[in-house]
């Protein structure tokens, strides 16, 4: 299928790279040249980064975090994020904007989908941090939700794996990838594509998922060319 505007989900534990915690400035390079590169093609991109690498706010309700305010802390993550790949993204030549959930100027400006939109068509990234502004919903839920809201093509969840499998390919050698599966098919093999509310409303706005390894170089650029990598999640 031909994509002329994506949200692109990056997960926050691919941004760490080599490392056990926080950022890799290598790794943030290179998503900052395939953004680039991606959106040298013509695509908008509007982007929601997660925020595991720094804080997950469901695990520090383990440790005795209020639930609201562990939630808060990770949509602060998810900012520090935005902004380190922001400031990549500047550095590889590439023209972004920063939105956030909640206002937090001049961190940058409060995200409305008017914004974003304008932003993309003018030739900037638009990276939409703070997850939702709302505790309980993950970024998966936020990507869906904005990947909605900014009218995208489709979502292209980047990840480590390289696809959506009949079962854990690390447990299981003998699980095979789904080149396509619906999302009926995801609730009913109960497979760990997203959590059950992006997944219901990626659903119910038909907004196809595309889920790919992010982690491998050139791959962002080669499921924009429809090459045959990932699985495409839809209707």
């Amino acid at each position: 299928m031909q994509f002329k505007r994506i949200l692109l989900k990056l997960s926050g534990e691919s941004l760490m790279g080599e490392k056990t915690y926080g950022i890799d400035e290598k790794r943030l390079q290179e998503y900052a040249v395939q953004i680039r590169e991606a959106a040298g093609k013509g695509v908008q991109i509007g982007i929601v980064i997660g925020g595991g690498n720094i804080f997950r706010g469901l695990s520090g309700t383990d440790k005795g975090f209020d639930r609201v305010k562990g939630d808060q802390m990770g949509m602060l993550a998810t900012v520090i994020n935005s902004l380190a790949l922001s400031s990549a993204l500047t550095a590889a030549g590439q023209r972004n904007r920063l939105f956030t959930a909640v206002r937090m100027e001049p961190v940058g400006e409060l995200y409305s989908k008017w914004k974003a939109i304008e932003a993309m068509e003018q030739g900037e990234i638009a990276l939409i941090a703070g997850g939702t502004g709302n505790p309980f919903f993950t970024t998966d839920t936020a990507s869906a939700l904005r990947g909605i809201e900014i009218e995208a093509d489709a979502m292209f969840k980047g990840t480590r794996v390289d696809g959506v499998y009949t079962a854990d390919p690390e447990k299981d050698p003998s699980a095979t990838r789904f080149r396509t599966i619906t999302f009926d098919e995801v609730y009913q093999r109960g497979l760990k594509v997203m959590d059950l509310t992006a997944t219901t409303l990626c659903k119910e706005n038909n907004l196809p998922v595309v889920v790919f390894d992010m982690d491998t170089y050139g791959n962002l650029i080669k499921v924009i060319d429809d090459e045959e990598i990932g699985t495409l999640v839809h209707l």
